[in-house]
C-alpha cells in the first residue's frame, strides 16, 4: 500500500479510479447478462421448432443447425471415491489457482 499526498493508491490507481472500475465492470456484467438471456431464449427457440419439426438437422441459408443427443460416458467420483477411498487419496492432488471475487 503505497500513500501519495494522503490519498491511498493501489497500484498505482485511487480508492476513486478502482470503484469507478467496478462499477464500470458490474453495468457490463450486467449487459452481458441480459444478452446471454436473449441468446438463450433464441436458441430455446430455435430448438423447439426442431423438435417441432421432429428434425436433428436442419438448413437455413448457408447455415447447417444440429441438435442432437449424445451419449457420454462420465467418471462417478462420488461412488468411487465411497468404495475406494484409499485409491482415490492416492490419485487426487491438489490444485492451486486464484479466484477473482468483487462483494458489496
Amino acid at each position: 500500500m503505497v500513500y501519495y499526498d494522503g490519498v491511498r493508491k493501489v497500484n498505482n490507481m485511487t480508492n476513486t479510479e478502482m470503484l469507478k472500475q467496478i462499477q464500470e465492470l458490474n453495468e457490463w456484467e450486467e449487459i452481458l447478462e441480459g444478452a446471454k438471456k436473449q441468446a438463450d431464449a433464441i436458441r430455446d427457440s430455435i430448438k423447439a421448432e426442431m423438435e417441432a419439426q421432429e428434425v436433428e438437422e436442419l438448413e437455413c441459408g448457408t447455415y447447417i443447425i444440429r441438435y442432437t443427443s449424445v451419449i457420454s460416458n462420465r467418471f462417478d467420483t462420488t461412488s468411487f471415491k465411497r468404495q475406494y477411498n484409499e485409491i482415490y487419496k492416492q490419485y487426487t492432488k491438489q490444485v492451486a489457482s486464484k479466484r477473482f471475487t468483487i462483494s458489496c
